[in-house]
């Protein structure tokens, strides 16, 4: 079994922002498994089906980005699920606009959602998928570049990055994260 979590903030107010690109990948996925994303449990949204003969969780924490661990602990523990099938995705801004980077494991970064799965799972041993969304041209700007709407042609790439990291997923799964990682890296 894979729990396969994509970071963000409730959808609303903060859908199509930058932060929420882990949400946008999952909706991606529910569409393409025909998985609804519509049940609720440990404050999260979540649904199951199957990638490739294997049971999959495709899972929104609702506690907003900063306390995304909250739920995932809940669901690792419940459903008994090892680390390293739990994947995460999430935006990144220390990976270009348009590409996504795959990796076994690693630390938080600056993001604050992951600081807070590595936390609560108390590893840094799980894959994680990054969806780069790039940099403000200065730091202090960082809180409204990753919640400004996104419009135009940057929602265009993005949305394309989204659809790849939902390709990515069932890529892993069916042929292994060494072999995805060479294909979308």
């Amino acid at each position: 079994m894979y729990l396969i979590v994509g970071l963000g903030n409730p959808e609303g107010e903060y859908s199509n922002t930058r932060h929420n690109m882990g949400f946008d990948t999952i909706n991606h996925l529910s569409q393409k498994l025909n998985i609804t994303v519509t049940k609720e449990k440990f404050k999260a949204l979540y649904g199951d089906g199957m990638i490739n003969n294997e049971k999959v969780i495709l899972l929104k924490p609702q506690t907003y980005m900063n306390l995304s661990g909250e739920a995932i602990i809940k669901y690792k523990d419940f459903y008994k699920i090892p680390s390293e099938n739990i994947i995460v995705i999430y935006d990144d801004i220390d990976v270009d606009i348009g590409k996504i980077k795959i990796r076994k494991k690693g630390g938080p970064g600056t993001h604050n959602g992951m600081k807070s799965v590595v936390e609560e799972l108390q590893t840094e041993e799980f894959p994680r998928i990054r969806v780069g969304i790039g940099k403000p041209m200065f730091k202090e700007m960082m809180i409204g570049y990753v919640l400004q709407k996104l419009q135009g042609e940057e929602r265009d790439i993005l949305n394309e990055s989204t659809k790849k990291a939902a390709d990515a997923v069932c890529d892993i799964i069916t042929y292994g994260i060494d072999k995805a990682m060479n294909m979308y890296n």
